[in-house]
């Protein structure tokens, strides 16, 4: 990985075609959510801010793609993300499986809330 990544363009393409199309969707499903969101790399990672405020990180690994809608959302949505590996504020989502599209969608739209 570079370290020194300015850009979530450049951020998506150092990693095989795959997890890049996994990372576009998300992308893009965030911004059809938070259409006036501003990109930026926090953290190493894909951040979306809204009103100087951090709404979405997330980022590619080997095995899964890494979300983090900050902890309320992933402790609000606990009972639907039984299925993944989970930390405090962060959501695993294998490699191997589909991304769980209207999980994502309705925790972003959740994350709008807690502004």
């Amino acid at each position: 990985m570079i370290n020194d990544i300015d850009n979530i363009d450049d951020y998506i393409k150092q990693f095989p075609l795959d997890i890049q199309i996994k990372l576009e969707i998300l992308r893009k499903l965030t911004h059809k959510i938070i259409p006036n969101c501003e990109e930026t790399i926090k953290y190493g990672i894909p951040t979306f801010v809204l009103n100087n405020t951090n709404m979405i990180h997330f980022a590619g690994y080997k095995s899964h793609i890494g979300f983090y809608p900050t902890p309320l959302v992933i402790e609000n949505f606990l009972s639907e993300l039984k299925t993944y590996k989970v930390t405090k504020g962060a959501a695993q989502f294998p490699l191997k499986n589909e991304l769980p599209i209207n999980l994502i969608q309705k925790m972003i739209e959740y994350r709008l809330t807690l502004k």
